[in-house]
């Protein structure tokens, strides 16, 4: 595998790369993941290949991987004889793993994580929206039509590919949801270090705290919302560069007691507390291609309270464990109300939610992806590759 990011870097590529290689690992296969040295330890086995790699300019987050150290590699990953090259990401990424591939004389899949088409004019936006997404576009199927075949993470980024001229073999292939990700877990002890009263209704938003998350929609239906109920709080739980403008929307709607912002969880542990201290997740992001964040949620048996758009829709369809109002704060506000004031719904969606995201398994949608290998490297030679 090849990517632009990986952890300590959080994000639903990272996420998504380490529950499918954990899945193929335990099946008894080999993955050795090239990605991004960040400078500091993260409990890396033998088979994470990290690249020295500078911050990117417009994204202090994120690193680029210098290409030269990567060809280093080919000989030492020659002698390996791996059967596919999988790509994560479209950038230094995409290059290095499509000509290790070419050298190597192995067939090359990618998965396209991130709609660009509605993500670049948050990094660019002196840019106008018509040329960036016109670029995107281009940019996307001239990638994806390099590929001997696409795996995307939702049927409605599939139709986005096929809108854009790609024709490369694709399937829709989402990220699971990790086994013990279902157990019991308990809010009390996160309520407890947060100051938080045990009574007091709490939504929570996980996920990068970037401009392409729709956050601000959400402080608009906590404006909403606190009429009604003036001890509501949205937790907002992760990192990322649209902090310091949230922070100052929130002071600008006068809702600082009824936002908090805790910064990164350890995921093992403190991320799961944080669902559990929560009485509903919100969701309003307009660019996922899947939304994980949601099948977490759910896993949790946590109700869910999202718009349906994008890669949404495939998890939201089935109407079970959350509640889909229409992309309009009042809609959504109405919504949340109605969760937090009706404890028998509360317990419908949770135990609904809990079912649900039991159909999206880790295990199984690995094995999915194993397959698709499959009948990648067969159909290869008869490709005239």
């Amino acid at each position: 595998m090849f990517s632009d990011v990986y952890f300590p870097r959080i994000n639903g590529v990272s996420t998504s790369i380490q529950t499918f290689r954990e899945e193929f690992l335990a099946r008894g296969h080999e993955v050795v993941l090239v990605a991004p040295d960040y400078g500091h330890a993260w409990g890396d086995d033998a088979d994470i290949l990290r690249i020295p790699a500078r911050r990117v300019v417009l994204d202090p987050e994120d690193r680029l991987m210098g290409a030269r150290s990567i060809r280093r590699l080919t000989a030492s990953l020659a002698a390996r004889r791996f059967d596919v090259v999988h790509i994560q990401t479209p950038f230094v990424a995409h290059y290095a793993g499509l000509a290790m591939a070419r050298r190597l004389g192995l067939p090359r899949l990618e998965s396209y994580h991130t709609f660009f088409e509605e993500y670049l004019f948050h990094y660019a936006p002196l840019v106008p929206r018509p040329a960036l997404r016109l670029a995107a576009r281009r940019f996307s199927r001239w990638q994806c039509n390099a590929m001997d075949a696409i795996a995307v993470p939702s049927g409605a980024m599939l139709e986005q590919l096929r809108a854009y001229g790609v024709v490369a073999p694709a399937e829709v292939l989402p990220t699971g949801i990790p086994a013990a990700r279902f157990g019991p877990c308990d809010g009390t002890a996160f309520r407890a270090r947060h100051g938080i009263p045990g009574e007091r209704k709490v939504l929570v938003f996980i996920g990068r705290v970037a401009f392409e998350k729709n956050i601000d929609f959400l402080l608009e239906v906590v404006a909403r919302v606190r009429r009604r109920r003036p001890d509501v709080l949205l937790v907002i739980a992760g990192e990322g560069p649209a902090e310091g403008h949230l922070r100052t929307r929130v002071a600008a709607l006068g809702i600082t007691d009824n936002v908090r912002f805790v910064g990164y969880l350890e995921r093992d542990h403190e991320l799961a507390e944080c669902y559990c201290a929560a009485d509903a997740f919100v969701f309003a992001s307009r660019t996922e291609t899947q939304g994980l964040v949601l099948l977490e949620a759910m896993a949790l048996g946590l109700p869910v309270v999202s718009t349906a758009v994008m890669g949404t829709r495939d998890i939201l369809a089935a109407g079970r464990g959350a509640l889909v109002p229409a992309d309009d704060v009042a809609d959504f506000a109405v919504a949340v109300e109605h969760l937090l004031a009706d404890p028998d719904l509360a317990a419908r969606l949770s135990r609904e939610a809990r079912e649900h995201a039991r159909q999206w398994s880790a295990g199984a949608l690995a094995q999915r992806m194993l397959e698709f290998y499959a009948r990648v490297i067969s159909l290869r030679p008869a490709a005239g590759h």
